[in-house]
């Protein structure tokens, strides 16, 4: 699907001030006509939005919800139940099928920039083919990126190839999430990766430039073209890494007593300090994502009523299955 077809279907939604296509759409050989095209949108007013979503795409929503409470329940179970995303699927347009996601565009940017949920900003450290950006969200979204760098580096070995970069940094919002146990193929890092490794690379090149400026990495080619990465494993590296995170998150690893507010590391044992933050580190996004996840899923389910729930879970289920075949 070209830009066109992304930007058609918006037409036939209320106007939103971001907009975004993530997913396997997106994978340069994806022929998959019955692949539903995911968006995520953010808008300045969600209860608002829906309230005119409903007078032109009713059919778009759980029944139970429209008769039940219509906006102010579809919003309520989104904010007070999920992470503040309503989510209709399965919805037919044009002879294809779509997944779109609504979000308050505050909390769209408080996520990117804080990790607050570590939901949203997940899906923006992947690939992402962005249709509306009326906040420039795609700037402000070089902060994530930046982090998540950072994050995935820390959690590395010394030595590293571009994929494993690439990989990590796919993992982090998948650490903890609780669909992986049952309701994703357990392959998806790896498939999500290679399968857009060019978007990959023309996301994070200017970052990894960045490092290897500031000396925190050396690089080299490969024979097929990769790039092949170094990085010292020293407290001032470690430091570096560190002090690009989201302030909660640097936050929470100098409660456990090895860096002060400002990333520096209170002790001179090199590997210990290292390995503490990037311990600490992943079992707070884990917790995050296992929070979010949760949350997300029990409200997903509740936003797409019965049919739709099965339809959709089993879909998940199945593609499971298949990869531990």
């Amino acid at each position: 699907m070209d830009n066109a077809t992304f930007r058609s279907f918006l037409q036939v939604l209320p106007p939103v001030e971001f907009a975004c296509v993530y997913g396997s759409s997106l994978h340069p050989s994806n022929h998959d006509k019955t692949t539903m095209t995911d968006y995520i949108l953010g808008v300045s007013d969600p209860k608002q939005w829906h309230s005119e979503n409903l007078k032109l795409n009713k059919h778009h929503y759980a029944s139970w919800m429209v008769h039940l409470g219509g906006e102010s329940l579809i919003t309520g179970v989104a904010d007070r139940i999920g992470v503040g995303v309503h989510f209709n699927p399965f919805v037919t347009w044009n002879g294809k099928l779509f997944k779109y996601g609504v979000i308050q565009m505050h909390d769209l940017l408080q996520d990117v920039q804080y990790w607050e949920k570590f939901y949203l900003c997940g899906r923006l450290q992947k690939p992402v083919h962005i249709v509306v950006d009326n906040l420039d969200v795609n700037s402000t979204n070089s902060v994530n990126l930046r982090a998540a760098v950072s994050a995935a580096l820390l959690l590395l070995p010394s030595e590293f190839t571009e994929e494993d970069l690439y990989a990590k940094v796919c993992s982090l919002s998948y650490t903890g999430d609780i669909r992986m146990l049952f309701a994703e193929d357990k392959n998806k890092v790896k498939k999500i990766v290679t399968g857009q490794f060019d978007l990959f690379h023309s996301m994070y090149k200017p970052f990894l430039e960045e490092y290897e400026a500031k000396k925190l990495l050396r690089l080299s080619s490969t024979a097929n073209n990769q790039i092949h990465a170094t990085q010292d494993c020293d407290l001032s590296v470690a430091c570096a890494l560190v002090s690009a995170l989201p302030p909660s998150i640097r936050s929470q690893i100098s409660k456990n007593g090895e860096l002060t507010e400002t990333g520096r590391f209170i002790h001179d044992t090199k590997v210990s300090a290292r390995e503490v933050a990037a311990n600490c580190l992943q079992r707070i996004l884990r917790q995050r994502v296992m929070v979010s996840s949760a949350r997300q899923a029990i409200s997903g389910l509740l936003a797409v009523g019965g049919v739709n729930a099965t339809r959709y879970l089993s879909k998940k289920v199945s593609k499971a299955w298949r990869s531990w075949r």
